[in-house]
């Protein structure tokens, strides 16, 4: 059960090292991408809530 333990584990050690990791500059632009694409959806849906919700108060008056 050891021995299997350290194979895996000797394993893991050998496949994370062929990983290919981002460099901090490639990070920083994805970060960005994702906050911008954030920001402009939930304006959009702050809108669409605004006239959606003023729509159907027309509509119960």
């Amino acid at each position: 059960m050891i021995s299997r333990l350290k194979n895996f584990f000797n394993d893991v050690k050998i496949e994370a090292k062929k990983v290919n990791y981002p460099k901090k500059d490639e990070v920083v632009a994805s970060t960005w991408v994702v906050i911008v694409t954030v920001v402009l959806i939930s304006f959009f849906l702050g809108f669409v809530d605004l006239v959606l919700s003023r729509v159907i108060n027309v509509f119960i008056r």
